[in-house]
């Protein structure tokens, strides 16, 4: 699916001086290191403010908290995601509401959560919260209206969307705040777990950053209950370089997406339309956005069949998500059940991701493609 030693082995000697830098300053968590890659990151995604934190996970909790989201509130998201997309709603102390998805992107359905909110359910909704699944942005159009008319705020979940934009506007800059994932797998990758908040709030980044170090906003005094959630020294120097090179990885991974189309559309394994019935089919880039290609995520009704026989040709492949998170076992408290969000449901059983990263060569991706006309056939 991935190997990380392509885009690594090039940067060796800048990473190692990074990394030389932070050892020899010793300025291990927080510090310059981190703060020039708030600096550096804020000025790329259009934002006042970027606030470095130790997971995109916990990026997610702060972007709730700093807007002082908790209980009796509640926040819409997707069943369709990543399970910190609930849980960090969970930590906050609000409640998750979820709302199906557009079945074409695999994006949170505003036509559902315009349906959730005038339900009676929609009293207490003080969030909505889209994810950009795969490094395509939701509908922000849709969701900036909805949110204006019931006076909602917008956060971001872009753990998978660094560089993608609305309508020339980036992921992060969209809503009052975002939450970004740095996770090794990601497009813009740390060495280790790392996540940041953006926002053009000072008020909500001022609180962020309190509470990110134990609601401190001066040393040993507690002005409210946080977390210890800071990015480290090394994280923000490795970040910092790979920033510079993060706009060049995306667009080789838009020549790898298009690739791909263009091969399975000459090996006629392409149906129309948007459920698979004997072929596969493929993601598009919604008219007006920028794709990031986190994740190039094919739909084929053997999906489990399918993967077994590229596993068993060492052709990696992975699914996400196989359970939609109202399925998920430790979240039964939410009172959801098998038939809530049928479009959530069909994509679990249908999408497979494959191997997509910058340094993908095309006769690798004609054998990913050769092997699924295979299986096809």
């Amino acid at each position: 699916m991935l190997d990380l030693k392509r885009q690594y082995q090039p940067l060796y000697r800048e990473l190692m001086e990074a990394v030389g830098s932070v050892l020899a300053t010793q300025q291990f968590i927080l510090g310059e290191p981190v703060a020039a890659f708030e600096k550096a990151a804020a000025e790329r995604l259009g934002v006042a403010h970027a606030i470095g934190c130790s997971s995109g996970t916990d990026a997610l909790w702060l972007a709730l908290a700093a807007a002082e989201i908790g209980p009796g509130q509640a926040v819409i998201t997707t069943p369709f995601s990543f399970f910190a997309s609930v849980s960090a709603i969970l930590r906050a102390g609000a409640t998750p509401l979820l709302a199906d998805i557009d079945p074409a992107t695999y994006n949170l359905s505003s036509v559902a959560v315009e349906a959730l909110l005038n339900s009676p359910q929609g009293a207490a909704v003080r969030v909505i919260l889209p994810v950009h699944l795969y490094g395509q942005t939701a509908d922000f159009t849709a969701f900036a209206r909805i949110a204006k008319e019931h006076n909602l705020k917008l956060i971001e979940d872009a753990a998978q969307a660094w560089g993608a934009e609305w309508q020339g506007t980036k992921a992060g800059a969209l809503g009052d705040a975002a939450a970004f994932s740095f996770y090794p797998t990601k497009n813009l990758s740390a060495a280790g777990d790392a996540g940041m908040v953006t926002t053009n709030s000072d008020e909500l980044a001022e609180r962020a950053r309190m509470l990110r170090q134990h609601g401190m906003r001066r040393r040993y005094y507690h002005d409210e209950i946080g977390w210890n959630t800071r990015m480290d020294g090394f994280q923000g120097a490795i970040l910092t370089v790979k920033l510079r090179y993060v706009d060049c990885w995306n667009q080789l991974r838009h020549t790898v997406a298009r690739r791909y189309h263009a091969l399975f559309h000459a090996a006629g394994l392409v149906e129309a339309g948007t459920y698979p019935i004997h072929g596969i089919v493929l993601p598009q880039e919604v008219r007006g956005t920028h794709h990031v290609w986190h994740q190039f995520v094919i739909r084929t009704a053997r999906r489990d069949d399918l993967r077994a026989f590229l596993t068993a040709r060492k052709i990696g492949s992975e699914i996400y998500y196989p359970v939609p998170l109202h399925l998920q076992e430790s979240l039964k408290s939410l009172g959801y059940k098998e038939g809530s969000f049928p479009e959530a449901e069909r994509a679990a059983r249908e999408v497979l991701a494959l191997p997509i990263f910058p340094e993908l060569r095309e006769d690798e991706q004609k054998t990913v493609v050769a092997a699924i006309a295979e299986f096809l056939s």
